[in-house]
């Protein structure tokens, strides 16, 4: 990602995140917000292969996929506990996540290092929404519904809101992320918000 781009991305507070449904990858689009809440431009297209043994997502400029600007990649093999560093379009790590195994019981939690800033954790919002979410995947037939259940998560560092990412109630995946610290890199908070979806049942 050249400078000018990374300037470019850093100008946008609020970002549109959709998952496009595949056989057997997951795709995403990350495009900034228009006017009216609209999908904007296109920022970043990833994609993850399904069942593999060892997580990585790589983000490009579009879905022609020749372009690389950041990616994602699980330190271990089929750790649940795993963290996952994230690195920039030359490869060098810009910061990592993790998701908190035990708080994630009852509550999804995950924390995300961002170098100069600390760590920022973010947990779903509504706890009483999060336990029906785990009651309801026990129903055998609820995996064939045609559509997703919506969360709603905060990342906080001490008492203030850093960003939040919302996924929505729709036949397919649908996120609004909207950051509140100028400081935090957007690259970090795209690979956090991605990897909620794509690494959520992990």
């Amino acid at each position: 990602m050249s400078p000018l781009d990374a300037q470019g991305l850093q100008a946008h507070d609020r970002l549109l995140i959709r998952q496009r449904i595949r056989l057997m990858v997951n795709q995403y689009e990350v495009r900034a917000e228009a006017p009216g809440g609209k999908e904007g431009e296109l920022l970043a297209f990833a994609q993850q292969k399904r069942m593999a043994f060892k997580e990585q997502v790589t983000l490009y400029t579009d879905d022609t996929k020749s372009r690389p600007i950041l990616g994602f990649k699980a330190r271990k093999r089929i750790d649940l506990a795993s963290a996952y560093d994230i690195t920039d379009a030359d490869g060098r790590a810009i910061g990592v996540f993790r998701k908190d195994f035990k708080k994630s019981l009852l509550a999804s939690t995950w924390h995300l290092e961002q170098p100069g800033l600390g760590v920022t954790t973010g947990s779903e919002r509504n706890k009483a929404l999060a336990v029906l979410r785990r009651v309801w995947q026990f129903i055998p037939w609820v995996e064939a519904l045609p559509f997703a259940w919506p969360y709603h998560f905060d990342f906080y560092a001490g008492d203030q809101l850093v960003f939040s990412v919302d996924k929505k109630f729709g036949i397919r995946d649908r996120y609004v992320v909207e950051i509140h610290d100028p400081r935090l890199d957007r690259r970090l908070v795209i690979a956090q918000a991605v990897g909620l979806d794509a690494l959520q049942s992990r």
